[in-house]
């Protein structure tokens, strides 16, 4: 174990302090959100030694690095002990097989095609997925995701698929310094969540928030962040390319 993954533990004690402490505020409970471990470009000892030091639930963007490091920890448990992967970047069509050879839970559905295309490939498989729509909040040109004009009619034909099962909404708000300047933008996250469940077509689903990374998580679950994705926090910096 090298130096960086030996300090691992208490960097991810600190963040799930940090956790606690935002739902105090709150006045929510810790339970209520997921910590998922962002681990793109991070190798599988670094992801083991955040495993062994309580982490199940790891992010990655890409899926052949992540279907990499699963074969190099398939000496550790399946989940719920083991390691529990989420997609949190961009999903091409034509990778959509591989994807489900891995993930389970899809972070980043940004357009309707996409939904379709792992409903499909999920009932030939015989498999249940759980998906976010990615919302590009900020409607900036450099971002995938639905608008949030329009949302509701955009993703109406997405409620009824049978083996993807949409249940909430995810965003990356335009980057900013202060974690406060995220606000705004979480608020306007939550309240088009809010817009979906008040129509039928949406009764009942659970309306989950996957917003908020390392610089201002806090803030997010202050919005009702559910799930909250935290790279360099808990893994360090991602190391130089040579």
């Amino acid at each position: 174990m090298n130096e960086n993954d030996a300090e691992l533990p208490a960097r991810l004690a600190a963040i799930r302090d940090r956790i606690a402490a935002a739902c105090r505020r709150a006045g929510r409970d810790p339970s209520e959100v997921v910590l998922v471990g962002v681990s793109k470009t991070h190798p599988a000892a670094a992801v083991e030694a955040a495993w062994r030091a309580g982490l199940r639930t790891l992010g990655e963007n890409r899926v052949q690095e992540a279907l990499a490091k699963s074969r190099e920890l398939a000496h550790l448990p399946q989940p719920p002990d083991g390691p529990e992967w989420h997609l949190i970047g961009p999903l091409q069509s034509n990778k959509v097989r591989s994807a489900l050879e891995l993930f389970r839970t899809i972070h980043s559905i940004d357009r309707a095609s996409i939904a379709e295309a792992l409903d499909r490939e999920a009932a030939a498989r015989g498999l249940h997925l759980t998906g976010f729509l990615e919302i590009n909040v900020g409607a900036e040109p450099s971002k995938h995701g639905f608008l949030p004009d329009g949302l509701a009619e955009a993703v109406r034909p997405l409620a009824g698929l049978q083996h993807l099962r949409i249940a909430g909404l995810m965003a990356i708000p335009p980057q900013g310094d202060d974690p406060e300047e995220s606000r705004r933008w979480f608020v306007r996250l939550r309240e088009l969540r809010d817009a979906l469940v008040a129509r039928p077509e949406w009764s009942g689903w659970p309306g989950w928030l996957s917003m908020g990374m390392s610089h201002d998580f806090e803030v997010a679950i202050e919005e009702g962040a559910t799930h909250v994705r935290v790279g360099t926090a808990i893994f360090g910096a991602r190391a130089a390319k040579p």
